[in-house]
């Protein structure tokens, strides 16, 4: 599950010519980002939108056996406020964090084989739920928040947060699982997006670069340099390709905290100036999409769509940075 960062947010609807623009700048719209607007907009085709995900039934909120250790906001839906010292980690929790991204990793692979056309993203919240308690854990997403499941599947021009529901995927949909599990008093945090069925050539094209996207803001993590390599090896790919970068949703801090207040943007941010050190641990997550960055969220409060409804993709490791570079932690 991703982070929500403080960047600035387009109205799904742009403003007229002589209205204020929306980045907040004073300027008038016309002189300010209406050009680029344009430019986006004669890039985007048809072909890159999709015919418009909407809100299926959702099912009762799913029960985890008393064994299984809870996180502080299973019951109340309220995590606490407190947030580390540091973040870099002990080597105990390190240790913890292997084990959980490694069991977060296996289950988001269990999840994906049963990804096919007709199968509900409820049906696939069900195998999930399993997965986690089968492995000693709990499924971080479950009451984060209030969220009523076990994962969050994004279909199309959802960007994330997706709630599982009654819709049964489609042959030429892509979905993004996102996949959390709260074991040994840490979380581990993955996602992939993967094709239902065949799928046409500009939607191979996003999800091959978002994942091309993520692993290059991988290699750009290095002890000693800012946070912002990350962004800026992002999205030098991302529009290499003519792709926009989510800028509403951002990688962040996980340990024995889901989040914890250390921000990971995916676009090029000047001020997250943070410098990486041996011992802290987060994620990159990339939001690619066919179109521009702009989103806007369902009246469920969660669901982020892309605004002009182009298809999006997303990609996400935790990671750990080491005194060379970088190991990823969310491997099977």
């Amino acid at each position: 599950m991703t982070d929500v960062s403080t960047a600035r947010v387009a109205p799904a609807v742009l403003p007229k010519p002589n209205d204020p623009c929306w980045c907040g700048s004073g300027t008038k719209y016309k002189k300010c980002h209406r050009g680029a607007d344009s430019v986006e907009a004669r890039k985007r085709g048809p072909e890159a939108r999709s015919r418009g995900i909407r809100p299926g039934v959702i099912s009762p909120i799913r029960t985890v056996p008393a064994h299984i250790k809870r996180p502080d906001y299973a019951v109340s839906g309220r995590p606490g406020r407190f947030f580390p010292p540091s973040e870099v980690n002990s080597a105990d929790v390190i240790a913890r964090m292997r084990r959980a991204c490694k069991a977060a990793a296996e289950v988001l692979n269990a999840a994906a084989a049963h990804v096919r056309p007709g199968i509900t993203t409820d049906e696939i919240d069900a195998i999930t739920h399993e997965e986690y308690i089968k492995r000693g854990g709990y499924p971080s997403t479950l009451n984060y928040h209030g969220y009523p499941k076990s994962l969050c599947t994004s279909i199309n021009e959802v960007i994330c947060h997706g709630i599982p529901d009654d819709r049964p995927l489609e042959d030429g949909d892509i979905v993004n699982l996102d996949i959390t599990i709260f074991l040994d008093g840490v979380h581990g945090d993955c996602s992939a997006t993967y094709f239902v069925g065949t799928v046409d050539p500009e939607s191979e094209r996003l999800v091959r670069v978002t994942r091309e996207c993520m692993m290059l803001g991988i290699e750009a993590i290095k002890p000693g340099r800012p946070i912002s390599d990350i962004g800026k090896a992002i999205e030098a790919h991302a529009t290499q390709h003519g792709m926009g970068v989510v800028r509403a949703y951002c990688g962040h801090g996980i340990g024995e905290r889901f989040h914890t207040s250390l921000q990971i943007p995916h676009h090029y941010d000047p001020e997250a100036k943070t410098i990486m050190e041996p011992g802290m641990i987060f994620t990159v997550e990339p939001m690619i999409t066919l179109g521009h960055w702009h989103h806007r969220v369902w009246d469920d409060g969660w669901t982020a769509v892309t605004a002009d409804g182009c298809r999006t993709a997303q990609f996400e490791h935790t990671i750990l940075v080491t005194d060379t570079g970088v190991e990823i932690l969310t491997v099977a």
